[in-house]
C-alpha cells in the first residue's frame, strides 16, 4: 500500500530553488511591467530581462516541465507540476519564465499531436521556445459556453478551407503568431460531430479585429481578449487539425490540463494572499492591540488556511490521480477541483483585502486585481455550474435507484432487518429485562 505526503528530498531541492528564484528574480518583473507584455513578444523585456531568466530556470532541468522527452522536456507528472505550478501562481511572469504558459502550453500539445511536420517546425518549436505566443479562439459572443449555437462555419473550397464567423475574448490574438479556432464544418449533425479545429495564422488575410476587450478596470481597447471577425479566412486543407469533426476531442483533451493546472496555481495566489493577510494582522494595531488579538480576524486567518489546505490536497490528490490512470479517468476529480477555484480564491483574497482596510481596496495593493481573477477563474475553461454537472454525473454514476417503496436507509424495514437477525439476543436482553 502506497500512501505518503512526503517530497523526495532531491525534488524539494528544486522547489526550495523555485521558490527562491522566483521571489528574487521573477516577482520584481511584476512590479515594473503590466501583464499584458508576457504576451508581446516584441517589447525589449523579453530579450534583455526574460531570456537570460529562461537560461537559469534552463541551466536548472526545469523548462516546460509539463513536456514529455520527445518534445525537450522532464515529463514530469501531474502532481510535480502541481507543486511547482503552485510557486509559480505567486507571479504574473513566472510561468513564461518557466516556459509553461496558458495559453501556449494546451495549444503545443494540440500541434504536437495533429500537426503536419512542416507545422510542428514552423510553430511547435518556436513556441515551446517561448519565442511566439499563441491563441485559443473558440467562445462565440452568442454562444459563450454553449457550443449548440455557434455559428463560425468553415466550408471547403477545393483544397482550402474557407472561415467565417466571429469569435469572443480570444486571448492575446493580438499578439499571437497563430491561433487555433473552432468552427462548424457540419451543422447536419450534432455539434459534437460537426466541428473541427483550424491552425490559422495571424497574417491571413481575413482576421479582423473588432475590438480588444480587457477586464473590469482597464482602459478600453487596452485589454488583450479579442473581439475577432473572421472574414473569408483561407487556410489550406492540412491546417484541419486531426481531420473533420474532431474539435471537441481535441478540446477536452487541451481543456483538462488547462483546469487543473490553473486550480495549481490558485494555490500560490492564495497562499501570496494570506500571507499579506497574516502580515497585516501582527502589524496593524487598532483599540490597543493588534488585528491578530481580534477573534475575527483570527477566525479570518484559521478559515483560510483551512480552505487553502484542503483545497490543495483536493488538486494534488487530482494531479496524483492523472498520473495514475489518465485525465480522462478522472474528469470528476478535475471538474471538482475547477468549481472550488474560483470561491476558494474569491474567499481568501477578500479576507486580506477586508484586514487591510482601505488600503486594501486601492491601487496601492494588489488584492484588487487579484479578487478581479476569481470570476475570471470561474469562466475560464467553463463555468462553474457545467463543472457541478459534470461532477454531480459522474458521483451519480456509483448509486443506483431503489425498488419498491421505502428508499434503502428507511428506519422500519432496517430495524426489523437488524431484529430479526440478532433476535436470539434481542429475545435474551428481553428476557434479562422481564426479571
Amino acid at each position: 500500500m502506497a500512501w505518503d505526503f512526503s517530497t523526495e528530498p532531491e525534488f524539494q531541492e528544486k522547489l526550495d530553488w523555485i521558490a527562491a528564484f522566483v521571489k528574487e528574480h521573477v516577482e520584481p518583473v511584476d512590479l515594473a511591467f503590466d501583464s499584458h507584455t508576457v504576451y508581446d513578444k516584441t517589447h525589449p523585456v523579453h530579450e534583455e530581462v526574460i531570456r537570460p531568466l529562461q537560461k537559469m530556470v534552463q541551466d536548472q532541468g526545469l523548462w516546460a516541465c509539463h513536456l514529455g522527452p520527445d518534445l525537450g522536456g522532464l515529463g514530469f507528472g501531474q502532481l510535480k507540476l502541481g507543486l511547482i505550478n503552485e510557486i509559480l501562481g505567486r507571479s504574473t511572469w513566472a510561468p513564461s519564465t518557466f516556459g509553461c504558459q496558458a495559453p501556449d502550453t494546451g495549444n503545443a500539445e494540440i500541434i504536437a499531436h495533429y500537426g503536419t511536420d512542416e507545422q510542428k517546425a514552423k510553430y511547435l518549436k518556436p513556441l515551446l521556445d517561448g519565442e511566439i505566443v499563441s491563441c485559443f479562439s473558440m467562445t462565440e459572443p452568442q454562444g459563450g459556453a454553449d457550443p449548440g449555437v455557434f455559428t463560425c462555419r468553415a466550408e471547403q473550397d477545393g483544397d482550402e478551407w474557407v472561415i467565417n464567423g466571429e469569435k469572443w475574448f480570444s486571448s492575446n490574438l493580438k499578439y499571437s503568431a497563430f491561433a487555433i479556432v473552432m468552427a462548424v464544418t457540419d451543422p447536419n449533425v450534432s455539434i459534437y460531430q460537426g466541428a473541427s479545429m483550424f491552425l490559422v495564422p495571424t497574417d491571413t488575410p481575413g482576421i479582423n479585429i473588432v475590438r480588444n476587450t480587457g477586464i473590469g478596470g482597464e482602459e478600453p481597447d487596452e485589454g488583450s481578449h479579442a473581439y475577432v471577425r473572421y472574414e473569408n479566412v483561407r487556410v489550406p486543407a492540412e491546417n484541419v487539425l486531426g481531420g473533420p469533426g474532431q474539435a471537441f476531442v481535441i478540446a477536452q483533451t487541451r481543456l483538462g490540463g488547462g483546469r487543473i493546472h490553473h486550480a495549481m496555481r490558485t494555490i500560490g495566489m492564495c497562499q501570496k494572499a494570506i500571507d499579506m493577510m497574516c502580515e497585516r494582522a501582527l502589524s496593524r494595531h487598532t483599540q490597543g492591540s493588534p488585528l491578530a488579538s481580534k477573534q475575527m480576524v483570527q477566525e479570518y486567518v484559521a478559515d483560510s488556511w483551512i480552505e487553502l489546505h484542503q483545497f490543495r490536497l483536493m488538486v494534488l490528490h487530482a494531479a496524483w490521480l492523472i498520473d495514475q490512470v489518465g485525465g480522462h479517468k478522472a474528469r470528476k476529480e478535475i471538474a471538482a477541483c475547477k468549481v472550488a477555484t474560483a470561491k476558494i480564491l474569491k474567499d481568501i483574497v477578500f479576507r486580506a483585502m477586508h484586514v487591510h482596510g482601505s488600503l486594501g481596496v486601492s491601487n496601492e495593493m494588489p488584492l484588487i486585481g487579484m479578487w478581479t481573477m476569481a470570476p475570471v477563474m470561474g469562466i475560464a475553461d467553463g463555468p462553474t455550474e457545467v463543472h457541478k454537472i459534470t461532477v454531480a454525473r459522474q458521483v451519480l454514476k456509483g448509486y443506483k435507484p431503489y425498488e419498491g417503496l421505502w428508499p434503502t436507509a428507511h428506519l422500519p424495514e432496517r430495524v426489523a432487518a437488524a431484529k430479526a437477525r440478532f433476535a436470539h439476543v434481542v429475545d435474551h436482553n428481553l428476557a434479562n429485562h422481564n426479571l
